[in-house]
């Protein structure tokens, strides 16, 4: 979905993985062993992602949302393009990087000044109010998912006519399993993406393609 905005894929050639080891860089536990180390990580994360702009995928929903014919984007991305672009209820499943909170005393960041405080070196950065770790609001890997996000993603799935599945492999649970209960509960499947997947089978539609090009066509009324 971001590819377009210049946000590589984390897991192609050139991603964040192939950057960063997600075992040493993006676990939880590494977080709470180290948590200097996702931070370095995080530093060259938010160079990209407050670079970005919203593409024209982020702006066909936003649109389409207007015309009041969607009830919801469900997203895996952390970079809130979506929400810049227009798009007003969006459920974050992996969180937002852009956000973050004090473990020690919940105070939360939000916006570019704690970004500019690790790009001057200040790994990890800490709350100035109480000394504690901050950490972003990024789900890193063997962290739960948030049980609000995932709880109304779920609703959405049991209440939508159709729903648009845009550039997800569909190997990540328990996201992966939210199209199959999307079509269980009666939803006609649309898959846009570049590659096949291993679930191409749940689709009544697959487009292959960029969703930047086809996510304007398809939504158009």
């Amino acid at each position: 979905m971001s590819v377009d905005s210049g946000i590589p894929d984390f897991r192609s050639e050139g991603g964040l993985w192939t950057r960063f080891d997600p075992l040493e860089y993006a676990t939880y536990e590494s977080f709470l062993k180290n948590p200097a180390k996702f931070w370095e990580m995080g530093n060259y994360l938010a160079g990209v992602l407050l670079d970005a702009e919203p593409n024209e995928a982020h702006r066909a929903l936003a649109g389409f949302e207007k015309q009041g014919k969607m009830i919801g984007v469900i997203t895996q991305n952390i970079d809130n393009l979506h929400q810049r672009a227009g798009s007003s209820r969006v459920i974050e499943l992996h969180g937002n990087y852009l956000r973050a909170y004090c473990m020690k005393c919940g105070k939360e960041f939000v916006g570019e000044e704690l970004h500019r405080r690790v790009a001057n070196g200040e790994t990890p950065p800490k709350c100035r109010e109480c000394g504690g770790v901050i950490k972003s609001e990024a789900i890193l890997f063997g962290e739960p998912l948030p049980e609000d996000a995932m709880e109304e993603a779920v609703e959405i799935c049991k209440n939508t006519d159709l729903m648009v599945v845009v550039g997800t492999s569909l190997q990540i649970y328990p996201a992966a399993f939210l199209p199959q209960l999307a079509k269980k509960s009666g939803a006609k499947i649309v898959l846009v993406n570049l590659h096949g997947t291993n679930r191409d089978d749940v689709a009544d539609v697959v487009l292959r393609g960029r969703a930047e090009e086809i996510l304007p066509k398809i939504l158009d009324p």
